[in-house]
């Protein structure tokens, strides 16, 4: 609700009579130049907030990959094959509509991105008896997802690297690792010691990122990395009923990523002057709104459950029984969300104060709120008949006077 309220207020204010005082807030300079760290409070929110946010993203990738569902081959393979249909065929989309454009083709990767938070936040608003695997689904994907984007703007969106800062970013990283494994049993007892001892490490780390020409959001995942997900087995004696560090950091950070640090960011990356009545009439007839919504809205979907049922056709594997294709359709909606990740792609692909910056954002938050709206149908269908059914169940059961409990075991 904070992500929608921020974006909302900078839409609005960005396109009144005061819209010049958001632009000079949001163009507003301040930092140490010698640094290259004299950035406007748009850039500061970009490359800085949001390495919180990929700070988490980068934990929770790394839980999954040690102690989650991307541990084992067989259970992962098959989200893991629809994520990366869901970041090739939107790009293909895009680069086949903007194809006679030269001008448009660095944003091929805007569409390839979900928003992990959105997506989620929309299945667990309609999704009270969707099944518990299709929501294990969607996490999968979109971590898988996250790892793809990370990669692509690692990869892609880098201009030029400066060798020094940048080994010297990775020396830091290091030395953050070695000190949160050496010490994960004092951090998790001590929840203030991350902020005085392990914050102003990450920040040097971030600023060296920063300085090397890599996206500094960069730093931000490999920070996330480094933090252990599971105890010692020296540990474990004394911290059997206590979580990993991974887990015990997510828990603390979360609140700061999603009530300020990407609310922040959503808010100097939303505010686009669409210029009235006739600017949106433009605006949806331009090439880069079709590639970018097409992409979303069609592309997600379109590859996402092609991926998954030629995966599980090459494997002669199934879904998981309590999943129908067109609960994959849905999932594959609520993946065309791609609010957050690809606000930014959006920001690397096209020069600030240009028609494309500004047309790429409208495309985004059209193609959201369609793909969501496309969800929440689907999805808000798919929801109905289960509660039916676990109503039938319920009845059954007390007919029967057998306990619900006894019969869902029966089920399993």
């Amino acid at each position: 609700m904070l992500l929608v309220a921020a974006a909302l207020i900078a839409i609005i204010w960005a396109n009144t009579p005061a819209a010049d005082g958001y632009f000079a807030l949001r163009d507003f300079t301040i930092g140490y130049e010698p640094w290259h760290l004299k950035l406007s409070l748009g850039a500061w929110a970009a490359d800085g907030l949001l390495a919180v946010f990929f700070f988490l993203v980068g934990l929770e990738l790394k839980r999954e990959f040690v102690a989650g569902d991307l541990r084992k081959f067989r259970t992962a393979i098959v989200p893991i094959a629809a994520a990366c249909g869901g970041v090739a065929v939107p790009a293909l989309i895009y680069t086949a509509i903007v194809a006679q454009h030269p001008g448009l083709h660095s944003g091929w990767a805007i569409p390839t991105a979900t928003d992990i938070a959105f997506a989620v936040a929309v299945l667990a608003i309609i999704g009270s008896h969707l099944p518990p695997a299709l929501r294990i689904f969607l996490l999968t994907l979109a971590v898988v997802d996250d790892l793809l984007a990370i990669s692509i703007i690692a990869v892609f969106y880098t201009d030029h690297i400066e060798i020094l800062p940048l080994l010297l970013a990775c020396a830091v990283i290091a030395i953050y690792g070695f000190i949160a494994q050496r010490y994960r049993a004092f951090f998790g007892l001590h929840a203030f010691a991350a902020w005085l001892i392990l914050l102003p490490i990450g920040v040097v780390a971030w600023a060296l990122m920063h300085a090397s020409g890599v996206h500094a959001t960069i730093a931000g995942v490999l920070l996330g990395f480094t933090i252990p997900v599971l105890h010692r087995r020296a540990d474990r004696e004394t911290a059997a009923e206590r979580p990993g560090l991974s887990e015990e950091f997510e828990h603390r950070f979360r609140p700061l990523s999603a009530g300020f640090a990407v609310p922040i960011f959503a808010f100097f990356a939303a505010g686009v002057s669409v210029g009235g009545a006739e600017g949106i009439r433009d605006a949806m007839t331009n090439p880069l709104t079709l590639a970018i919504v097409a992409a979303l809205v069609l592309g997600k979907p379109l590859g996402i459950v092609t991926t998954t049922w030629l995966t599980t056709k090459a494997l002669r594997t199934s879904l998981d029984p309590a999943l129908r294709w067109i609960d994959m359709i849905g999932v594959g909606l609520l993946a065309g969300i791609g609010f957050t990740v690809s606000l930014l792609v959006a920001e690397l692909s096209f020069a600030p104060g240009t028609a494309e910056h500004d047309g790429a954002k409208v495309a985004i938050l059209s193609a959201s709120v369609i793909a969501a709206l496309g969800a929440a149908v689907v999805l808000g269908a798919r929801n109905r008949r289960y509660r039916r059914i676990a109503q039938r169940d319920a009845t059954d059961a007390d007919e029967d006077g057998i306990p619900d409990v006894y019969q869902q075991e029966d089920r399993d």
